[in-house]
């Protein structure tokens, strides 16, 4: 017993037993660097955060899919290249600040699959650089604001932008001053896609509809937040909140915004133009004229 002893000292003291870990027990090298995520978020100094791939490449979406489905075809899919994050997107793959809950799969009219961010088709920016469409290099993000439509896609948009016809309660369609027509309407929304109106009765940063006691609520709900993230083509300090109840409303240049309880929170779906009347709860657009003073 003493010598089967002592022999296990001297192992010990030369190194002789090496550790299981050491010998493969345990597969976690220290050395080796954790993945990059799949999709990530980046900080840009003048957009803020927002989504980008594993490289680094900015993500985009697109005003014109109000529906959630990709509208970018013919020459738009050259230089709007889709993203897809792949089959087994999973909440591992993702950056500090994603649920992996936002995230969707749609196919496309000519098949292909493309990863989509809270209902909205995720994009590259690829413009055209001597007759050949070279996607942006990492880090950038020069596809924003372009015609208008185009915006990176961020996490906490409070405001985005949605470029459709207006189709009423009654059917028809409207155009942007709310008489009957075909042509689409760039509008805002919220950051999923629910079309905003506003109330022509209101008065600047003064709410006229909702009664105290929220009974009316649910035929019109006012747009309950604060925080104003809005697309960099859109000037912040128009924005602005008034408290109804004790309940905060965003406003845009005094009009409070509201959503309308038949559109039912599906996205692109404006029949609030035409109830009860046309004009009566327009949808609001950047270049509305502010609200009247009291």
């Amino acid at each position: 017993m003493n010598s089967f002893k002592n022999a296990l000292l001297s192992l010990i003291a030369f190194g002789g037993i090496v550790s299981f870990s050491a010998c493969g027990g345990n597969d976690n090298n220290p050395d080796t660097p954790a993945p990059k995520p799949v999709v990530q978020l980046s900080a840009d100094a003048t957009l803020g955060n927002h989504l980008t791939d594993v490289d680094g490449n900015s993500l985009y979406y697109f005003s014109n899919d109000f529906d959630g489905k990709n509208n970018c075809a013919g020459g738009c899919a050259a230089v709007w290249p889709i993203y897809y994050a792949g089959d087994n997107l999973a909440q591992a793959a993702l950056g500090t600040g994603l649920d992996i809950k936002d995230f969707t799969t749609i196919t496309t009219t000519d098949g292909k699959k493309q990863t989509a961010y809270k209902g909205w088709p995720l994009y590259y920016f690829a413009p055209a650089v001597g007759g050949v469409n070279v996607r942006e290099a990492p880090g950038k993000t020069t596809g924003e604001g372009v015609g208008g439509v185009w915006f990176v896609a961020k996490p906490d948009y409070t405001i985005q932008l949605i470029n459709a016809q207006l189709v009423g309660a009654d059917g028809k369609n409207y155009l942007e001053n709310h008489t009957v027509g075909n042509a689409k309407t760039l509008y805002f929304t919220d950051g999923k896609g629910i079309t905003l109106y506003s109330f022509n009765k209101d008065s600047f940063n003064i709410n006229k509809f909702t009664k105290a006691d929220f009974s009316n609520n649910a035929i019109w709900p006012i747009y309950e937040t604060d925080q104003i993230v809005v697309p960099s083509t859109l000037d912040k300090t128009l924005f602005g909140s008034i408290t109804v109840a004790g309940k905060k409303q965003l406003t845009y240049k005094g009009w409070p915004l509201y959503y309308f309880g038949q559109d039912a929170g599906v996205r692109g779906s404006n029949k609030g133009v035409s109830f009860p009347a046309p004009g009566v709860w327009p949808v609001v657009t950047p270049n509305v004229a502010a609200a009247p003073k009291p």
